[in-house]
């Protein structure tokens, strides 16, 4: 058997290895039209700063290596121009010379492409560079050769601000421009706001709901929609990727979502004998079952792997992606897996959302950080959809154990029955984790119900009364406007000062207070909502809605 791999890095080398280890006797080409096969694309940005000191170390494998132990004829810079499914032939060019190629079966793993939007002064621009590959970076290293003082980043998604963190560590004075509401698009506000906190607090000017609608004079000066010019030197171009997906339409292979190869179950193409694997393919999202596209390490490697054990005659099954995904940026990480609130009203999903406030660690441990993490489940059945964390350590085990749960068919029912490694310099005898299922538990019972800090205007407008128990000293750090307050200590002796015709919302500083006081007016027959996330979350998100004393 002859196969033939289009394009390697995580999907094809990946399918490529897990061939050879199970297939002894076939012939594996690979082809990929760049000048390095294997190399850690997500470590670019961090050899930007010096972070990853050495060129080489992104550089995973080479066709050497690849030739030694796995016997792979890897042939870098040569360019798959077209593809002929009747003839079972590939078009190739290299050195300025064309052939054909034979194959038994054929596997695309073109991956994706940065998306460069049709803006006025673009292709003249001489400072402008995306960031996808080995040589992408080289660019960029040159360019920084020059010296430049003035950087800027065009979209705020995972790698714009992962370059945006190690220019600014290289010097640079950097800007970011973001066409979405906010940074990290990805996530839903009151989470991505902290980033977007971070950034500015580190020095990065930010500018969010608005774009760049021309490159004037060579690419030095950057106009935007609202009229206004940034000066740039150096200008990343950030705005995402498309699936690469030029060969399978030449083939006449089907595709779908914003162009991606359309693969069944197994992988395979319109063409049995073609399988395509990585980001230039359509996926499922695997809670709601609708297309996907998502361009990630992690599901490329996973699908490559799985692809070749189809081809190999083992039988695996495309069980969809979650999308599970984190960020640096500074000082904070910021992960996401499943579905966003965003996503789950888009899909008309039954779905209800509690933040929880933690510990990386025990409190009472040095050097503890704080956590938040959002839940996104159903209401009745306790089905996880999603979750997302904020934090400066730990953010990572907490997502990870919730993607896990998801893939695992777990409901918020068993979140409490999670045993984690515990003792006090690693973690908290319950665990933030722990404590989503706790609340989320509580929500679906009947025991709390939640107001999102979203929802919390329109409630006041329609007469709800914000009763905020915090301490008075408390509110020195502010407050919200026309709130009552009474102190939780002293809510049970002060019942008769609330009337039991009105309704009230609860908040406190982080929510476990405000669910204290809940239950007490609950059970002394008052109509109570809990502000989910309380003052904490809402400070964040719209810190000009409250009101703070004069110092």
């Amino acid at each position: 058997m002859k196969i033939v791999i289009v394009g390697g890095v995580a999907g094809g080398m990946s399918a490529a290895t897990r061939l050879r280890r199970l297939k002894e006797d076939a012939e594996i080409v690979v082809f990929e039209k760049g000048p390095y096969v294997s190399f850690a694309n997500c470590g670019l940005p961090y050899y930007l700063s010096g972070e990853i000191s050495e060129r080489e170390n992104l550089l995973v494998q080479t066709p050497e290596s690849l030739a030694a132990r796995f016997q792979l004829d890897v042939r870098p810079n040569h360019e798959v121009t077209a593809v002929y499914p009747d003839e079972k032939k590939v078009e190739v060019l290299s050195d300025g010379k064309k052939w054909q190629e034979s194959y038994d079966v054929l596997l695309l793993s073109p991956g994706a492409k940065p998306v460069r939007p049709a803006i006025s002064g673009l292709a003249e621009a001489k400072n402008v560079y995306t960031v996808r590959n080995v040589p992408d970076i080289d660019l960029v290293m040159n360019a920084l050769e020059e010296q430049p003082k003035k950087a800027v980043v065009v979209g705020a998604g995972f790698i714009g601000l992962e370059m945006a963190e190690n220019l600014k560590k290289r010097g640079l004075a950097v800007s970011i421009v973001e066409l979405a509401p906010h940074v990290l698009p990805s996530l839903d506000e009151e989470m991505a706001v902290h980033i977007q906190n971070e950034l500015i607090k580190q020095g990065v000017h930010v500018q969010t709901k608005c774009s760049v609608t021309a490159f004037e004079h060579g690419g030095k000066q950057l106009r935007l929609d609202d009229g206004t010019t940034i000066d740039s030197d150096l200008t990343i171009l950030s705005v995402g990727v498309q699936p690469d997906s030029t060969l399978a339409k030449m083939a006449g292979l089907e595709t779908g979502l914003r162009g991606g190869i359309v693969v069944n179950e197994h992988y395979q193409t319109s063409d049995p004998s073609i399988y395509a694997v990585g980001d230039a393919i359509v996926v499922k999202q695997q809670i709601t079952g609708a297309d996907a596209l998502i361009s990630l390490a992690s599901p490329a490697n996973r699908q490559g792997r799985q692809a070749a054990d189809n081809i190999a005659g083992i039988v695996r099954n495309n069980r969809g992606s979650l999308g599970t995904s984190i960020v640096r940026v500074f000082d904070l990480a910021a992960a996401s897996t499943g579905l966003t609130e965003r996503m789950a009203q888009q899909a008309n999903l039954p779905f209800s959302v509690v933040h929880v406030s933690g510990k990386d660690h025990a409190s009472y441990y040095p050097e503890a950080t704080d956590i938040l993490l959002k839940l996104i489940f159903h209401p009745k059945t306790g089905e996880i959809y999603g979750a997302q964390g904020v934090g400066a350590k730990g953010v990572d085990k907490r997502i990870d154990s919730l993607a896990t749960a998801i893939k695992g068919q777990l409901t918020i029912f068993d979140l409490p029955e999670l045993e984690f490694t515990y003792a006090p310099p690693f973690g908290s005898a319950k665990d933030p984790v722990n404590m989503l299922g706790y609340v989320a538990m509580n929500v679906a019972e009947g025991l709390s119900e939640t107001i999102q800090w979203h929802e919390l205007p329109e409630a006041l407008a329609q007469g709800k009364i914000l009763l905020d128990v915090r301490n008075e000293g408390e509110l020195q750090n502010g407050a919200f406007k026309d709130a009552l307050n009474i102190p939780l200590n002293d809510l049970r002796c002060r019942l008769a000062e609330l009337d039991h015709e009105k309704e009230y919302i609860v908040s406190c500083h982080s929510g476990l207070r405000s669910y204290l006081a809940e239950r007490i007016l609950k059970q002394a027959g008052f109509h109570v909502q809990n502000l989910d996330g309380a003052f904490a979350l809402y400070h964040a998100v719209r810190p000009e809605d409250l009101i703070y004393p004069e110092k």
